[in-house]
């Protein structure tokens, strides 16, 4: 690894150092040093507001090199939506080129007495004032800086982040956003603008590396999956789920929408001006889409892609495409994450729906484009009903009180993202235990919905054929634990995970082979105890503010309300359930048989607390200190 630069913007002292050859070999890089440095400095005395919250920026060994979808990076600090952990990710080429400037991660800690941003250039980093740039849009942000640096890449917030709403993204690339778990929040709350980087320096690698990751860059660009996704971006994904139950709609009171062909690749496709791709990247999986006329008139811009499709769409019970590209851009310049966006706009609109909500200016009626539109700009500006919206689902549910904490779809203060966990009882699982709240990215166990029986054969023996079945929760604790270690790893390495644990192009053991030819030792059998040594770092950061089983929940609406899915959408609240014909009837989550099996298969307490033993067994003994003590 390379330099670690530590940045006090209350101070302005800037110190820079090697990173530690224990953090790369325990932890790898990017998300895992980061959660290292975070669990070190940050503790539960600290809120995520005060100025001693650290802002990690960083990347892995992978970042930048030639290793396909080596394009990764994670800003972590202490979350305002979960009150520990928190992390967003992001790609591009934001990532890469910080690594060109000389920079594996940048610690910003402190808070400046007036808006600033950072510029990393080759290597000298100066605190600049950013009073004309403080109020601007991330796509104005980005534009001014990169002209005042050719050549430069830039990660700014918009004016969301600026006025601490919970869920404020960074925003890289004009499109690309570390989105989740309020980093933007927390980059505003020091009065930091920007960050702008540029690296002339041309990065050199082990010809055996180069000639590993020539071998891994054809098996991802080859891959049936690559293929699809290349062809259609990720909303290819919405045909298959709506058939199967696992397109949530009306804040998840559905789990299919009659209108999703209004939405889906195809409708896209009649917007796309073009395809493009991140650094080393092979899939071309972005959409860069445009809407030349109308009432929804937008430039081109890049997205939507699955996720804000539904939170933006289906979710809100909106049909319409060009509303649904125009509400991306816009929260992509104002600086929201798309997922939270979506969900606190369908909980205000079903809790207008059971009497307990009203808004001057909004029907809050679901699909209604001028209440979608309207109450972006008004959370990003904390504006009206944005005011209350902007401290996202738990803190709006808190409010309005205890009636409508049953359809408050959140999970750790961090709202549910787009999949049906009464259908995908993996997703169920996962979204639970997510050390950073509610998410799909953290364990992404989709080797049941995707059929990867090879993948299950290879790595998971021990379960039987019912693993596959993905409304069965027979053996899906063994699937989360075995992709959790592995989206970690992605993440540590900053490598996309279409390259790995979306499509499993690549296996743990060609990371394991880049690194070795990286000159990183590691053998194969401990590619996978390095991802889980990450995990419960995390996890104990977690349990030092208190978090464990209670913390590891679902909302009613999955443990409670039955789930009907129909063999045809479109009938949807057009036919009554007794009368349609039905793919699924009934489904909810037993949630706490599969959490039991979770914890025994980790090491942890049935309150889901990392055992003195599995924190010696992972290298983490340093840690027993912290945990409960039972007396």
């Amino acid at each position: 690894m390379g330099k670690m630069a530590w940045v006090d913007l209350t101070t302005r002292q800037i110190r820079v150092e090697e990173v530690p050859q224990e953090y790369t070999g325990k932890y790898l890089g990017s998300r895992g040093i980061a959660a290292r440095i975070l669990y070190d400095h940050v503790g539960p005395d600290i809120s995520p507001f005060d100025p001693r919250n650290l802002l990690i920026f960083s990347v892995g060994p992978f970042t930048g090199t030639p290793w396909p979808c080596g394009a990764r990076y994670t800003v972590t600090a202490k979350s305002p939506a979960t009150g520990a952990y928190g992390y967003g990710n992001s790609s591009g080429f934001f990532g890469p080129e910080l690594r060109k400037a000389g920079y594996d991660l940048v610690v910003i800690t402190g808070k400046a007495s007036e808006p600033v941003y950072l510029s990393l250039l080759d290597g000298q980093i100066d605190i600049l004032p950013a009073g004309e740039l403080w109020g601007k849009t991330t796509a104005e942000t980005e534009t001014i800086l990169r002209q005042r640096y050719p050549g430069s890449r830039v990660a700014s917030i918009g004016p969301a982040g600026e006025n601490l709403v919970y869920f404020a993204a960074v925003i890289n690339d004009y499109a690309r956003a570390a989105a989740r778990t309020g980093m933007g929040a927390v980059m505003g709350s020091k009065n930091l603008k920007a960050l702008v980087v540029k690296g002339s320096q041309k990065l050199s690698f082990p010809p055996a590396f180069v000639a590993t990751a020539r071998e891994a860059m054809a098996r991802v660009r080859e891959h049936p999956g690559s293929r699809a996704y290349r062809q259609w971006g990720t909303v290819v994904l919405i045909a298959s789920k709506n058939k199967i139950g696992d397109m949530p709609s009306k804040n998840h009171r559905w789990g299919q929408f009659p209108g999703g062909k209004n939405i889906d690749a195809q409708a896209v496709a009649r917007y796309t001006v073009r395809t493009q791709g991140c650094f080393a990247c092979p899939i071309r999986c972005s959409r860069i889409t445009c809407v030349p006329e109308g009432p929804f008139k937008t430039p081109e811009a890049e997205g939507p892609e699955y996720e804000t499709t539904n939170a933006l769409g289906s979710n809100l019970w909106n049909d319409n495409i060009e509303v649904v590209i125009h509400a991306n851009k816009l929260c992509n310049e104002l600086g929201l994450d798309t997922i939270s966006t979506g969900m606190v706009i369908s909980f205000a609109m079903e809790a207008r729906e059971k009497g307990l909500l009203q808004a001057e200016k909004y029907s809050l009626a679901w699909g209604d484009p001028e209440t979608i539109l309207g109450l972006i700009r008004d959370i990003a500006y904390r504006e009206g009903l944005g005011e209350l919206l902007a401290e996202g689902v738990k803190g709006a549910s808190m409010k309005l009180g205890s009636s409508s904490r049953d359809f408050a779809l959140h999970v750790k203060g961090v709202e549910v993202p787009r999949q049906e966990g009464r259908v995908l009882k993996a997703f169920g699982l996962a979204h639970a235990t997510g050390n950073r709240g509610a998410d799909h990215l953290y364990a992404l166990p989709i080797i049941d919905l995707a059929g990867k029986t090879d993948v299950a054969e290879e790595w998971l023996p021990e379960c039987g054929p019912e693993l596959m079945q993905v409304t069965s929760e027979k053996f899906k604790a063994h699937m989360v634990r075995f992709t959790e270690a592995c989206n970690a790893l992605a993440d540590a390495l900053g490598i996309c995970k279409f390259s790995f644990t979306e499509t499993y192009a690549l296996s743990p053991y060609d990371l394991a082979k880049g690194l070795r030819a990286l000159g990183i030792p590691i053998k194969d059998e401990e590619i996978l105890l390095a991802g889980q040594r990450i995990v419960n770092l995390e996890r104990m950061y977690n349990v030092r503010h208190g978090l464990g089983r209670k913390d590891d929940y679902l909302p009613p609406r999955f443990l409670k309300e039955p789930l009907d899915v129909y063999v045809h959408p479109e009938d949807i609240e057009r036919v009554s359930p007794q009368e349609a014909e039905l793919l699924y009837q009934g489904l909810t989550v037993d949630l706490d048989t599969m959490l039991d099996e979770y914890y025994t298969l980790g090491g942890w307490t049935k309150e889901g607390i990392p055992t003195p033993a599995r924190l010696k067994e992972l290298g983490l003994e340093d840690l027993i200190k912290d945990l409960p003590r039972n007396d």
